[in-house]
């Protein structure tokens, strides 16, 4: 008997019903997809399978009873079951958004003013809908903008528009615009607010799904958003965005910007302070003319980028910065294009091509570390620099050619190496890893002389300090 009952009993079953609850737990939360979990890691279902089946029969071996720890059919099915809900509620997820009940009807939302003070923090709390947002030279709060019920008729349509206004109340030290209605809210009902504020108030945004625009705002900006997209533009004070699903778009800012979460595309060009990116973005991230530079932040990157006068570009896969006259460090598993870096640069990537190029005469030292792909270097003819490059498994092929440089070629069993001085002059310390891959030193064509340091960006004055005072 004893042995029966080790036979019908197994640890999979249990963890399997375990990690799914936790997952729909998390789903209806809304903190996890997923259709993005199981897309990307249901192998791991029949890793854990087979190591439990391992250790049962390891267990059942040292028992006495080695066929114990069989793969049972209620195994399978259980498996296949619950793959299928997971399938199933992921489907009804995009039913509900693709299809909605009934038809859309819009109504009139009208708000009374409320005088604020000119500096005010205000914050704006809305569920779904949009939300644009204005400075305005009153010292009040003006709100405008439609209603939207999803019914069959318009007479049900407006009975559930009824029920749905928007108020301004006091809290605290400062004023917020939400919804009223009864109970909790009704996702029937849709919001799109036009909001006007004083233009020194300081502005927080809360939103579950929509689009958000902000524009010529004199104070920090805060957005938090579930899904939608996000447009900030002409902001003197800083702006922090907090998203799950978004597209994101900032241009002329004069504060620093944070972008944290998950989302699709980001957009960040203008920025007199710096740009700090932290999380997961499965889309382009641009950036042009960020002064204080650029800090990302993900699983697979980890970038610091003290100025940037021109672009950068990262997406799936890639990596490309032109013109950065601040030093670099960077730790990724990406191909990188790397040009005119004129401060320090230093690499560590894996499995990516790293190609660095310059057209003018670097003066920093620069480290590039490779594992499972290669390094190119171009660097003008008339460049000094002293150099140490270490290819395993590979070849170092250089352009540049000297009595003091010494290149043992690789072959058989022996690593590639290249060690000594090039030029004339006082340049900077290159030192080059690679493994399963060659290392490249290619002459550009043309020199040009290294651009001037770029001046320090004054910075803007304290909020209160405008002109008009």
């Amino acid at each position: 008997m004893a042995n029966l009952r080790r036979r019908s009993s197994s640890l999979f079953p249990g963890l399997l019903l375990l990690f799914v609850g936790l997952l729909l737990l998390l789903h209806n939360y809304r903190g996890v997809d997923v259709f993005t979990v199981i897309g990307h890691w249901w192998p791991l279902i029949l890793i854990f399978w087979g190591a439990i089946k391992l250790y049962e029969r390891m267990a059942a071996s040292r028992a006495g009873d080695p066929g114990a720890a069989k793969i049972t059919p209620g195994e399978v099915f259980l498996v296949l079951g619950l793959l299928s809900l997971l399938g199933i509620i992921v489907g009804i997820d995009n039913v509900k958004d693709r299809f909605p009940r009934g038809n859309s009807f819009d109504f009139d939302l009208n708000v009374a003013p409320k005088p604020v003070p000119v500096d005010a923090r205000i914050t704006i709390r809305n569920g779904h809908g949009d939300i644009s947002v204005r400075p305005s030279d009153e010292a009040q709060i003006r709100i405008s903008g439609k209603k939207y019920a999803k019914a069959w008729n318009e007479g049900e349509a407006q009975k559930f528009a009824d029920r749905v206004g928007v108020e301004i109340v006091k809290n605290g030290d400062g004023y917020e615009i939400r919804r009223s209605e009864p109970g909790t809210g009704d996702s029937r009902i849709s919001l799109d607010l036009e909001v006007a504020v004083p233009k020194k108030a300081a502005l927080t945004i809360r939103n579950e799904k929509g689009d958000i625009t902000v524009a010529d705002m004199g104070r920090p900006v805060s957005v938090t958003n579930g899904t939608g997209n996000i447009e900030v533009r002409g902001t003197t004070g800083d702006v922090d965005i907090d998203t799950r699903k978004c597209d994101i778009k900032v241009s002329d800012t004069n504060g620093n910007i944070k972008i944290s979460g998950h989302g699709g595309d980001i957009n960040v060009s203008g920025a007199t302070g710096g740009l700090t990116i932290d999380g997961e973005f499965y889309g382009a991230i641009r950036a042009d003319k960020v002064a204080k530079g650029v800090r990302f932040i993900s699983r697979r990157t980890d970038l610091t980028l003290s100025q940037l006068s021109g672009h950068m570009e990262a997406g799936p896969g890639s990596l490309e910065i032109f013109d950065a006259p601040g030093n670099l460090s960077v730790r990724t598993q990406d191909d990188i294009t790397l040009e005119n870096a004129s401060g320090k640069v230093k690499i560590d990537n894996r499995r990516g091509n790293v190609d660095v190029r310059f057209s003018f005469l670097p003066k920093e030292d620069i480290e590039i570390s490779n594992a499972s792909a290669g390094i190119t270097l171009s660097l003008p003819e008339s460049a000094s620099f002293e150099i140490v490059a270490d290819c395993h498994s590979g070849d170092i092929d250089s352009e540049f050619q000297a009595d003091s440089l010494k290149l043992t070629p690789g072959s058989g069993s022996k690593d590639a190496h290249l060690e000594g001085k090039y030029g004339t002059g006082r340049g900077p310390k290159i030192i080059l890893k690679t493994s399963y891959g060659s290392i490249s030193l290619r002459r550009t064509s043309s020199d040009i002389p290294a651009p001037p340091k770029p001046p320090r960006v004054k910075a803007p004055p304290p909020p209160g300090d405008s002109e008009e005072n």
